[in-house]
């Protein structure tokens, strides 16, 4: 068997659980219950990102509470990637390449509505709230995280052509599930003692706030730092731009929307039909 044919068959477990989620997402609707956000159809330019590339792990944070708020985000419907097409498409391709190797993409976060922007910034401006502090920021002060660029009033991700991924070695191993309340790690511990994820030793968590995350930090070297090449190397050959200060974050290039910040909700009903 392939080291190619291996990967897939060590995927297999996870398309299926990926594909049945797939099968029964709801059709597009005008407005929504529950906890569901209402709000308008994204434009055809975007897609699903199990559509396009199935095979891609998704590990989607902002739909859970372990983050940096400790709450669900506002406008994430359903744990989806959603991305313009081109980018969706340029995954597919960096997927082929890792498969080979014996390794998959993960990914975090991908198109953001503004309403969860917005949501980030309301927490930012509650200083009384450090919940998740000694994870995700335990070196910043909270009252510099506007200064120090880690929030802003607008993000790349709600152009739909920028997301924050990582690199999963096959066959995946699962990620423990948080529990709200329970003992919290700095995201720059070694990896055996931060929070236990799949991913391969990127040298801090995702979303850390903190200069280690830069992704050429000259601290973090060896096998973090090969890590973080093999990621930036696969990216950047099928056009994707890496934001220097964060090893997870890239960019598809040219965007399709450049100059547009869209707010529909992340959920397969925005997508509906493309």
């Amino acid at each position: 068997m392939t080291r190619l044919a291996s990967a897939l068959r060590a995927l297999a477990a996870t398309t299926a659980t990926l594909l049945a989620v797939t099968a029964a997402a709801p059709a597009a609707s005008g407005a929504s219950t529950g906890s569901r956000t209402a709000g308008p159809s994204a434009p055809e330019e975007f897609v699903a990102l199990p559509t396009v590339a199935p095979t891609i792990i998704h590990d989607m944070r902002y739909t859970t509470p372990h983050n940096f708020m400790g709450e669900r985000v506002d406008g994430y419907d359903q744990p989806l990637c959603i991305l313009t097409r081109p980018a969706a498409r340029a995954l597919q391709r960096a997927q082929w390449k890792l498969l080979r190797q014996g390794y998959s993409l993960k990914v975090y976060d991908c198109y953001r509505p503004q309403r969860a922007v917005d949501h980030f910034v309301r927490w930012a401006k509650d200083l009384e709230d450090e919940t998740m502090k000694p994870e995700f920021y335990p070196r910043v002060d909270k009252s510099r995280l506007f200064a120090d660029g880690y929030i802003a009033e607008k993000s790349g991700h709600s152009r739909g052509s920028t997301v924050d991924l990582t690199i999963v070695k096959l066959p995946a191993k699962p990620s423990r599930p948080y529990v709200p309340g329970e003992k919290l790690v700095p995201c720059y511990a070694p990896q055996g003692e931060r929070f236990r994820d799949n991913s391969i030793d990127m040298g801090t968590g995702y979303d850390c706030f903190d200069t280690l995350s830069h992704t050429d930090d000259p601290r973090v070297r060896g096998e973090q730092r090969a890590n973080r090449q093999l990621l930036k190397s696969t990216l950047a050959g099928v056009g994707f731009t890496n934001l220097p200060e964060e090893w997870w974050h890239f960019t598809h290039k040219p965007e399709v929307f450049p100059d547009t910040y869209f707010d529909f909700p992340v959920s397969w009903r925005s997508v509906a039909g493309h």
